[in-house]
């Protein structure tokens, strides 16, 4: 449907524009703003200076659930937004909710952004952008909202799953790669939420309290990379407040931050229902209002969306000369914009759905974001060959995890279950058993996408844990699969996690099987870190992830070896939740307001300034073969303040087997007058070796990677002095150290 009235508004549109007055048309030529020779600006001008007020005011705002108006009279199309950042979301009705029953619309689902982070390779983020740009495109989609760059601040967050982690330095690196793919298929990438989005809780109205240096330091930079580096199209405010406004109309963060510092050309787009206010809309930032009923919130009228805060209340304040048509045009200006490098874009490529190519790309991403927890006396990877019995137990192994969460919930072609490709690998060598263990969520289905499956069980929670303690003594090994599912209050939008512990009793049935069987590995799903109180019984833990189409073949690469894991964790796990710095100062998720009393001090921050131990540290991994480093240069042991200095070290692959190690370059101000973390994330390379390989991985520092933002002088600041730098392969496995001198 899409199709055919684009074309023909488009059609009408053109025959209109060359028969409009003007030197254009009176050459015989297109006007301007269908030139696509012509510079973009030149362009937009063109196509303001032809706009009537009332068309200006008429692409300020939707017209249905995903699309705001073009101007049909010049041939401008209208734009489409589709929810991200895993998947294409099926098609809603016009004014509705509910699916509109196309049955062309499924999506490859690719893993979640936790996921991705967990890869620390940037060309993997590549590989993301560019395969879910271009199933964007084939949709027909002009807008992705994604990727997700809130920081990790609390396990409890529902949204999580969605984001990169805790360190900004590592989505700064992810994020740019994933904007530049999905871009260069002429689909806007729309990074969000900005900012302060993290908590689930009271969402639409908390007001964050934060200090500027950790808004600076912590917070934005991944933001800053996106629209700065990446050259993001469009950016979507929060629902939140910050400094008691909301981020969709929020001065400070849009017209000071995003627009003036950082020079950021796109449109400023709501997260749907995110505007509260018309005069508020207009003149601190917002340029493009989306929402699901008359003001986003609450129900109204149907079609009521000239009724928008940028809609017609807008267009009466214009009329009576009560607004100024100065902001005005710069809102149109930056919608044009988005407009011209997106739907109205000619040379974009083709795109592809569900292509071989893109399940490929989801398998390879989910299969190296895996994180290899802990693998006591080399447990795994299991040996289907010489195994007869292997035990698969959870719900999690059998339960489809790409339906629910919230707005990233996919419609997908298909999804392979950790039990389906657990049995596709092992199978017909060994024989592979299933046991339920637990009872979770037996539903399957939002916003009228249904998984078809049949979760019901009769038998009793001890009956359950009785059968797969049976079956576990019988079997030459075992697999739990569970964690956690995207039900309310777990991973999922809208709500955040009312315990730390995993849900469903899953920790009874874990500790009697490591009691049945000594060779059980744990695989938890998941986007957020959970507390192990059984983890000194169990050999063998890894983090799956919600990992997309190819789960269940992914985690059969790990686990039987065919993927040798090189997943790093993108944020510290916790003993107890009280070791997060969020709870341990008492500010999660806070009143009408939240104090982010802990500052700068996130995730291994926190827990090295207050001598903390992780139950798993930030940037950790484990591998079926082993590395060695040595060897640290620094090419100088002076810095200049406008110089550099290169680091290089030696990585050898000490196994026997081929892998992938993460080497991370930590630097700590030894010297500094204000309060600094012991150490932070300032480099990582991902090098692949042989057995027996050895190469040697260099890193640039300079002077960007020393600085702290100095929030009395409102500046980043590099202090003369001795910094020290740390290279190992997690916050907490250092291997080498060394020493420089910044002048």
């Amino acid at each position: 449907m899409k199709t055919i009235c684009c074309a023909l508004s488009a059609w009408v549109g053109l025959i209109a524009a060359v028969s409009c007055s003007g030197p254009a048309s009176r050459e015989g030529t297109l006007p301007v703003y269908r030139d696509e020779t012509r510079p973009i600006e030149e362009r937009v001008e063109d196509a303001l200076s032809r706009m009537t007020l009332e068309e200006k005011v008429a692409v300020l705002h939707a017209q249905s659930k995903f699309s705001s108006a073009g101007v049909p009279r010049l041939g401008i199309p209208e734009l489409w937004c589709t929810d991200g950042p895993h998947g294409i979301r099926p098609e809603v009705l016009w004014d509705e909710w509910d699916q509109a029953g196309w049955t062309n619309d499924s999506c490859t689902a690719f893993p979640a952004l936790t996921c991705l982070a967990a890869t620390w390779n940037p060309e993997m983020a590549a590989l993301y952008g560019k395969s879910i740009g271009e199933e964007a495109r084939y949709r027909e989609k002009d807008v992705l909202l994604g990727p997700g760059v809130n920081i990790y601040r609390s396990p409890l967050n529902g949204r999580n799953f969605e984001y990169m982690g805790e360190d900004p330095y590592l989505a700064v690196r992810m994020v740019v790669p994933y904007v530049q793919g999905v871009q260069q298929n002429g689909v806007a990438a729309c990074v969000k939420h900005f900012a302060l989005n993290n908590q689930e809780t009271r969402r639409h109205g908390v007001n964050v309290v934060v200090e500027d240096r950790a808004l600076r330091e912590i917070y934005l930079p991944a933001f800053r990379a996106a629209v700065v580096e990446g050259g993001a199209w469009a950016v979507m405010g929060a629902y939140n407040k910050y400094r008691g406004e909301y981020c969709c109309h929020n001065d400070y963060l849009l017209n000071g931050i995003l627009k003036g510092e950082w020079n950021f050309d796109g449109a400023v787009i709501s997260d749907w229902g995110g505007t509260h206010d018309t005069k508020q809309a207009i003149e601190n930032g917002l340029d493009l209002e989306y929402g699901s009923w008359t003001n986003g919130l609450n129900q109204g009228s149907s079609n009521a969306y000239d009724n928008y805060y940028l809609a017609n209340p807008y267009l009466e304040l214009l009329r009576r000369g009560e607004a100024d048509t100065a902001t005005l045009d710069n809102k149109v200006r930056r919608v044009l914009r988005l407009i011209f490098r997106t739907a109205m874009n000619t040379q974009k490529p083709f795109g592809s759905l569900n292509s071989p190519e893109h399940l490929a790309a989801a398998r390879r991403i989910a299969g190296e974001g895996m994180v290899l927890l802990k693998n006591d006396a080399e447990t795994l990877p299991f040996d289907p060959a010489s195994m007869k019995k292997l035990l698969v137990v959870g719900e999690n192994a059998v339960k489809m995890m790409t339906v629910g969460g919230g707005s990233s919930s996919l419609k997908v072609r298909h999804e392979c279950t950790p039990l389906e490709g657990i049995r596709a690998a092992a199978e017909p060598t060994c024989e592979v058993l299933f046991e339920r263990g637990y009872v979770g969520d037996v539903t399957g289905s939002y916003n009228g996408v249904k998984t078809g499956q049949d979760l019901t069980e009769s038998r009793s929670a001890e009956q359950l844990i009785a059968d797969a303690v049976a079956a576990a003594r019988e079997a030459d090994g075992v697999i739990f699969i569970g964690g956690l599912n995207k039900s309310e209050f777990q991973d999922c939008e809208g709500a955040d996690r009312r315990e730390y512990g995993l849900p469903y009793a899953q920790d009874r049935v874990i500790e009697a099987l490591a009691e049945a069987n000594p060779r059980l590995a744990v695989v938890l799903v998941s986007g957020n870190a959970v507390a192990m109180p059984w983890i000194g019984r169990v050999p063998a833990v890894v983090e799956a992830w919600f990992s997309g189409s190819e789960a269940g073949n992914a985690l059969a690469d790990v686990l039987f070896g065919k993927v040798n894991p090189s997943g790093k964790l993108p944020f510290t796990f916790p003993v107890r939740l009280e070791d997060n710095a969020a709870h341990a100062l008492g500010e999660f998720p806070g009143g009408d307001s939240v104090r982010y009393n802990e500052g700068i001090f996130v995730g291994y921050r926190w827990h090295e300034i207050r001598e903390i131990e992780p139950l798993f540290p930030f940037g950790h991994g484990l591998s079926y073969t082993t590395f060695d480093y040595s060897n640290l240069r620094l090419s100088s042991d002076r810095m200049t303040a406008d110089g550099t200095i290169s680091l290089q070290v030696d990585v050898t692959n000490t196994g026997s087997r081929p892998g992938a190690e993460v080497v991370q370059l930590y630097i700590g101000d030894e010297e500094s007058l204000s309060e600094r973390p012991i150490k932070e994330l300032k480099g990582f390379e991902k090098v692949f070796l042989n057995p027996g390989e050895t190469r040697s991985v260099t890193m640039t520092i300079d002077t960007d990677a020393l600085k702290f933002y100095d929030d009395r002088e409102h500046r980043w600041v590099a202090e003369p002095g001795e910094f020290s730098v740390h290279v190992g392969a997690s916050s907490a496995d250092i291997r080498l150290t060394g020493s420089f001198t910044l002048r």
